[in-house]
């Protein structure tokens, strides 16, 4: 991800939120740096900067690259809006935001951006479709709540590989939780005993948790 802000403060800020949020950030200050940097899968694009409008920026992006870009600005007139959007924007977000709020948006921006149909995360007996937020396990309905669904997803992105409590808290609950881990022990138990499968989600002490290399079948109710 690129984010493209001329406001120092503005731009670490960004930078720190998306990768505490899990994403690999490169930040720059300038339209010329925009230009030059590697090829992302989003931009996030001031339109108010130092060497090139943005406007302009965001036209010679989107003849170069399929990259999803949102135009972030403390432009919030209706002629800016369509302007950008007409130059290839993917939307547009006027400042002043929340953290929450940016990463619905590129959550967004991505899923348009996908190849149609539905994209499933499968590991052993359990399926994850993140369009639907939909979970089976072998093939039967389970019944999630939005912050369960959430714990799951971040487990079943990369199967064996540990994720922090701290991390789980903060693409489940919030960016910036700053609260005790303890909560997530009670929906991690509750998770499990939803799913049924002996050994899928394994605990890591000191470190946080796991999908389970081979798990078990589900257990019948």
């Amino acid at each position: 991800m690129l984010v493209v802000e001329d406001d120092r403060s503005i731009g670490e800020s960004l930078v720190r939120g998306l990768r505490q949020a899990g994403y690999a950030v490169e930040g720059v200050r300038t339209g010329r740096a925009a230009l030059t940097a590697a090829s992302p899968d989003v931009v996030l694009l001031d339109l108010g900067l130092p060497d090139i409008d943005g406007v302009e920026v965001c036209r010679m992006l989107r003849a170069r690259s399929d990259a999803a870009i949102i135009a972030v600005t403390a432009r919030g007139e209706e002629a800016d809006r369509v302007v950008a959007l007409d130059e290839g924007a993917d939307d547009y977000l006027v400042k002043p935001f929340g953290l929450a709020e940016l990463l619905a948006r590129i959550r967004a921006v991505l899923r348009r951006r996908r190849p149609a149909g539905p994209e499933i995360l499968r590991h052993g007996p359990l399926a994850l479709d993140l369009r639907t937020r939909q979970v089976s396990v072998d093939g039967r309905p389970i019944a999630l709540t939005p912050k369960e669904s959430g714990i799951l997803e971040c487990l079943a992105a990369d199967p064996g590989r540990v994720v922090s409590r701290q991390k789980i808290l903060e693409r489940a609950w919030d960016a910036h939780w700053y609260g005790p881990t303890k909560v997530l022990d009670v929906h991690i138990a509750a998770l499990r005993r939803k799913l049924g499968v002996p050994g899928l989600i394994e605990t890591v002490y000191g470190h946080g948790f796991r999908l389970g290399a081979a798990p078990g079948r589900r257990e019948p109710p």
